[in-house]
């Protein structure tokens, strides 16, 4: 069994294939957490101790004994107002005013499979593939009990964290923080490693220590945002790829976060992640319920890569849903960097056209097929297709283009409304906006108040009358604007982030039930909502709105510490870059472009013969690699900050094949030769070069790598087929 209780010393363990997790229920009540690592066996209550500690308060419990305190002692769910004045999961405000909430253990139940969450995303699982712990934590004076829910997925090595916060009081109570994980580290000295950025450049790997005081990152901008990313790992101070002790934390949710890292002044470290507490005051009616979003954990003690394998397969597995899951994906052709708003239904026939020829399998009509939308300044929220910009009905537009056997995709940005739209006129009460302020402008678009369920059903409708007049078969979600104004005319105003958050679920689980065959690609100016909250409902994000090969480099290595490289949506754009107007080789881009879902970015009647060759030759490779890179393991052969080339491979479960890529950053007079090492090979196996013929032991190339080519040009980029022999 993973989940084991032991009933004399109330001692919970979670074991999974290679790590263990346990926590106490002491005699006061309180639920300590023991132990998260690699598997053990004992009881790791022996770890605890008590001293009488200056200034760190006692239950009264306890009584006169002054060694028993919440300020030095691990918790699994710590809360203000019982004397741990480290941060906390929990801040309850009763209806006195007063911050307090005692909770104590009363009890637990273990379920086979795995917990859900109404109205959120969260792992699933199958029965025999996961257990369930619910452990019941109340306060005896508000009636607020607090259900800590732990999924175990076993052979994942994964464990689940969330809590519902149940009022079973007389009175109203104010949940004014929660989180859904918190580990507490006895001993360690501990490096945080999160993921920062901006738009056009998210991701960035930022790797610092963990010391006295505390260190948070979050998002107030009403999504996960492109400054920092809803999942961090905490390593010992010497982790590398390859060894060394790591916790990874990846939040599954879609909006405002909050992770905190703190050592205390006793050396311990507490990392939380859950709710961001700015903007939220979540009030709870007698009888009410509140579901905080899921924190999925793993641990490691065989460096990054390990842990980044096990987060793959647990977001490929798990959190990813529908057709698309482990299936191929069609190569795309978008509209956008090829034309912008400046399109027509001949466009898209051309780019039809040209996508048959190139054998490639999408066109994707983006941005300006609707209503008055000629820039981004007007139109939003009016989703009725302009027929006099196409020159026909989307229905005629669609069939034309299949004809040519090629599929059809379009763009939509549901949230958002122009404030130049005939939805805007209609219904200026349908937009997030404090009574009396002239709203916070973006891009001259409001946000739709998606926290009221008649909001959500016109455009829904609207929508779905879209969607029906042609075989559309992608549709790409966009949100192209941050949150600012938060208030609502219905929804009480602390909960209004959060039912925000909901609303947009809602609205894509409708979609998804209704539209089962479409294939959702997620969508926030790029990657600034690219978390495991709308990989549930997307299996693939556009990884960031900046298509330099270059940067998409660093961005993509830094997504793919959580994300599996068919998340990231990645295109070959035009050169010039239209973001950096750097020039990379077609060859270069289409290296870069195949680390994820692949597709295009450009006008096909702009390149030569020769391009449109590479381009044919791009995606018969692409389609023959793609199911290796679905279902292959990926491991990062170099940090792109600081060496002086990329690379990265895909190794079948089988280790039978394998697919290294490299592109070359640096080029400088008489350069020293740079080798690459191979990962997950089998080390007495002989690989041959699928290419040139060339033949290496694993181990070889394991060991001592592969010289890369001195090419005397910019960007260079390599690519190597291996196959194992018989």
């Amino acid at each position: 069994m993973a989940i084991r209780y032991q009933f004399e010393n109330r001692i919970f363990t979670l074991d999974t294939a290679h790590t263990s997790y346990q926590m106490k229920a002491d005699d006061y009540g309180f639920l300590l957490h023991l132990y998260y690592g690699a598997r053990v066996y004992g009881n790791m209550d022996y770890l605890l101790t008590c001293y009488d500690r200056g200034f760190s308060g006692n239950p009264s419990d306890a009584g006169n004994d002054r060694t028993y305190s919440m300020d030095a002692l691990p918790q699994e769910y710590p809360v203000m107002g019982v004397g741990d004045f480290r941060n906390n999961a929990l801040i309850i405000r009763n209806v006195d005013g007063s911050d307090c909430c005692d909770l104590r253990y009363v009890g637990h139940e273990t379920k086979k499979g795995k917990y859900g969450l109404p109205g959120l995303p969260a792992v699933y699982a199958d029965c025999g593939e996961a257990e369930t712990l619910e452990v019941y934590l109340e306060d005896r004076i508000s009636g607020v009990r607090v259900t800590l829910l732990y999924g175990v997925l076993e052979e994942a090595d994964i464990i689940t964290r969330s809590a519902v916060i149940e009022n079973r009081g007389k009175d109203c109570v104010t949940v004014e923080k929660a989180a859904s994980a918190c580990l507490d580290f006895l001993t360690g000295s501990f490096d945080m490693l999160s993921f920062y950025g901006r738009h056009t450049m998210e991701r960035n790997l930022q790797r610092q220590e963990i010391r006295h005081g505390a260190y948070a990152i979050g998002s107030r901008r009403g999504a996960s945002s492109h400054q920092y990313n809803p999942a961090v790992i905490v390593a010992d101070r010497h982790t590398t790829e390859e060894s060394g002790r790591c916790y990874g934390l990846l939040f599954v949710y879609s909006g405002n976060f909050l992770c905190e890292a703190e050592k205390d002044q006793y050396d311990q470290t507490r990392v939380l992640m859950g709710l961001q507490d700015d903007l939220f005051h979540y009030p709870l009616e007698p009888g009410e319920k509140l579901a905080i979003p899921e924190t999925v954990l793993s641990f490691s003690d065989q460096g990054f890569g390990t842990l980044s394998t096990r987060f793959h397969r647990c977001i490929g597995g798990h959190i990813c849903r529908g057709r698309y899951r482990n299936a191929p994906r069609p190569v795309l052709l978008n509209s956008w960097e090829t034309a912008y708003f400046s399109f027509d239904g001949s466009t898209i026939l051309k780019l039809a056209k040209s996508a048959a020829d190139l054998g490639i399998d999408m066109i994707v009509m983006d941005d300006g097929w609707f209503g008055k939308r000629e820039d981004d300044n007007s139109g939003l929220g009016d989703w009725q297709v302009n027929e006099k910009k196409l020159g026909c009905t989307l229905h005629e537009l669609t069939e034309k283009v299949n004809r040519l056997g090629v599929k059809f995709g379009i763009w939509i940005e549901p949230e958002m409304v122009s404030e130049d739209s005939e939805l805007y006129r209609a219904h200026p009460d349908w937009i997030l906006q404090i009574p009396g302020r002239e709203p916070v402008r973006c891009r001259n678009q409001l946000v739709l108040d998606f926290s009221r369920a008649e909001v959500r059903d016109h455009i829904f409708g609207q929508i779905c009358g879209i969607l029906d007049q042609g075989k559309i078969e992608y549709v790409k979600w966009d949100m192209n604007r941050s949150i600012v104004d938060v208030y609502s005319m219905e929804t009480c105003q602390g909960k209004v982030t959060y039912d925000y958050m909901l609303g947009v679920y809602d609205f894509l689980e409708r979609l998804l039930q209704r539209y089962p065959d479409i294939l959702i690609e997620g969508c926030s100016g790029g990657g600034g909502r690219f978390d495991a909250g709308m990989l549930y409902y997307t299996p693939q994000i556009w990884c960031s709105d900046n298509t330099d090969a270059l940067d998409r480099l660093r961005i993509q290595y830094g997504t793919s510490f959580f994300y599996p490289a068919c998340a990231a949506a990645s295109h070959v754009s035009a050169a010039p870059n239209h973001q950096t107007g750097r020039s990379v080789s077609l060859h270069t881009r289409g290296v870069v472009a195949m680390a994820g879902a692949f597709g295009y970015e450009l006008d096909p009647e702009k390149l030569s013969e020769e391009e449109k060759e590479t381009v044919r030759e791009q995606v018969w490779q692409y389609k023959s690699w793609e199911m290796l890179m679905l279902r292959g393991r990926y491991y990062r052969l170099s940090d792109p900050f600081s060496e002086s080339f990329a690379a990265w491979a895909f190794v079948s479960e089988e280790k039978d094949r394998a697919l290294l890529s490299v592109v070359m950053l640096e080029m400088h007079g008489n350069m020293p030769v740079s080798y690459v090492k191979l990962r997950g090979l089998d080390p007495e196996s002989v690989y041959r070069d699928v290419k040139n013929g060339g033949r290496y032991y694993g181990a070889d190339l394991m060991e001592a790598g592969l010289p890369m080519p001195m090419e005397l040009k910019e960007y260079p980029a390599y690519q190597m087929e291996l196959m194992r022999e018989a």
